[in-house]
């Protein structure tokens, strides 16, 4: 019996499949497809997910083969939200097509020993208090895989859901987009066009093609399964740009509607959920691919910890805890900035210029923004008295804590610079998925939290209890080298294999 299937090998079901083989857990992937689609629907990584990324060692290709963007957009306002202010060493979005990002976490699995099977669709998945079996159609005929877990990553039509009979609530589609790859003879000097006609995005990619998307007003009740033609995407442009830039040599045309829906529980016993099988919406701000990596790398620590016996199965239950409030931010943000950027009436023009306004004039206002784009922002609050637990995207920790005070318990740990660690930084401590336990000392006296005392005993206590075993921890001794809001005089802290703050105490309780 297998440990884990993972239904979908699109970038959600690659990286939660890699981090399964990170630490020994069984897992097949099946994918329906013969191949990788040559069309990128995605382009955009943002910087929590090159934070991901980094945390496992594997940044560097990403970010030398994409086009970093220091700004983000807000419902196609042209007032564009400064990713460069943001406390991060990605402080921009990375432009790099969804085929390339498929393909490096592809190669990555393969290196920890995975492998797709491709042209096996999953039929159907049933389940019993032991496991579960998915029924799969090959190219060979038909077969079954039984798994203690079924995991599936199988986009907004998912089988896996429907199969487990997992409501997927939410409102149809009642706006169209239009996306196409061209070459632009002439491309606007800015990312976006907008006026009383319509509005739409220019990202600039690496082989010489521009994305082009966005809405007008003749778009917007074009069904979504209609093709596009090459000759509306131009007439679209002209219409509100008065020009087609010299756009030529179409490589990909598509619409994408507005449809917006959030599977009801991201569980349901021998069956998770993740990415577009458990939320769906308005591709507003690049951010579906970037939510759905960041479900898998939350989920995966806890299904490996779950499957080798490490942590009781109920840790799973705190994957839909946490993740399922930022997939309903997520869709709330970008029905938001759908109504911003795909609404043509007197008062829609009316609400983007005040918008735009306070984005221009009110830097806090730009931040805030930035900060959920990103996903920088995204916080879990602890469940009552555990290390580790329930969230909200933007919270914060509870008050209080073993340290006193205010608690980082559930807060992302930003790349924190280490003086006398084995590495510069936090992140590639976290490389091979172990829980890291830092003692941060004053002054630079790293080695105040070496002793043994309450704070240190209640550290180890905490991380044993969450990653199962000593040999799941990582301990460090070091000085911090660079300052983080709300990181100031903290001792201990245990950070979890996500990169997200499990347990921490203040220097001023000892």
């Amino acid at each position: 019996m297998n440990d884990v299937v993972v239904v979908g090998a699109g970038p959600v079901g690659l990286l939660l499949a890699a981090e399964l083989r990170l630490v020994g857990v069984d897992v097949t992937v099946i994918e329906r497809a013969a191949a990788r689609s040559p069309h990128s629907k995605a382009l955009t990584l943002h910087p929590r997910s090159l934070e991901v990324l980094a945390m496992r060692g594997l940044a560097g290709p990403f970010v030398r083969e994409g086009v970093p963007m220091p700004t983000g957009h807000y419902g196609g306002l042209p007032v564009r939200l400064d990713f460069s202010v943001l406390d991060t060493r990605f402080p921009y979005t990375l432009v790099l097509p969804q085929l390339r990002t498929e393909q490096l976490l592809e190669e990555r699995l393969r290196e920890l020993g995975g492998e797709i099977r491709w042209r096996h669709r999953a039929l159907e998945v049933r389940q019993d208090a032991d496991g579960a079996e998915v029924e799969v159609a090959g190219p060979d005929g038909t077969y079954t895989l039984r798994a203690a877990w079924v995991v599936g990553c199988d986009g907004a039509g998912s089988t896996v859901r429907s199969s487990a009979g997992i409501d997927f609530p939410g409102t149809r589609a009642t706006t169209t987009g239009f996306l196409g790859d061209v070459v632009l003879d002439a491309p606007p000097s800015a990312p976006s066009v907008d006026n009383e006609h319509g509005g739409f995005l220019v990202v600039p990619l690496a082989d010489g093609h521009h994305r082009i998307a966005g809405t007008t007003g003749e778009s917007l009740a074009v069904p979504a399964d209609q093709p596009l033609t090459f000759d509306e995407l131009r007439g679209y442009v002209r219409r509100v740009a008065g020009t087609d830039f010299g756009m030529r040599a179409p490589r990909w045309l598509s619409r994408f509607g507005n449809a917006a829906r959030q599977a009801a529980r991201y569980r349901d016993g021998r069956v998770l959920l993740a990415g577009d099988a458990a939320h769906m919406h308005m591709p507003m701000g690049g951010q579906g691919l970037n939510v759905g990596l960041q479900d898998a790398f939350n989920l995966g620590w806890k299904l490996a910890a779950v499957c080798q016996g490490r942590a009781p199965e109920g840790l799973l239950d705190t994957y839909h805890a946490e993740r399922h409030p930022v997939g309903a931010a997520l869709l709330e943000n970008t029905q938001a900035q759908t109504m911003l950027g795909a609404t043509y009436t007197a008062d829609a023009r009316a609400l983007r210029s005040v918008f735009g306004r306070l984005l221009a004039a009110h830097p806090a206002v730009n931040r805030q923004f930035a900060g959920e784009l990103s996903a920088l922002d995204v916080a879990y609050r602890p469940a009552e008295g555990e290390p580790g637990g329930a969230g909200e995207r933007g919270g914060t920790g509870e008050p209080g804590g073993a340290g006193g005070g205010h608690s980082l318990a559930g807060t992302r740990a930003p790349d924190l610079g280490l003086a006398g660690a084995p590495e510069p930084s936090l992140y590639p401590l976290l490389a091979d998925g172990r829980f890291v336990l830092l003692h941060l000392g004053p002054g630079g006296d790293a080695g105040r939290g070496t002793a043994d005392g309450p704070g240190v005993a209640a550290a180890r206590a905490a991380a044993e209890a969450i990653a199962g075993s000593p040999d799941r921890i990582r301990a460090v001794t070091a000085r911090p080298t660079t300052a983080h809001d709300g990181w100031a005089g903290r001792d201990t802290v245990l950070v979890r294999p996500d990169g997200h703050v499990a347990w921490d105490a203040a220097l001023s309780s000892r």
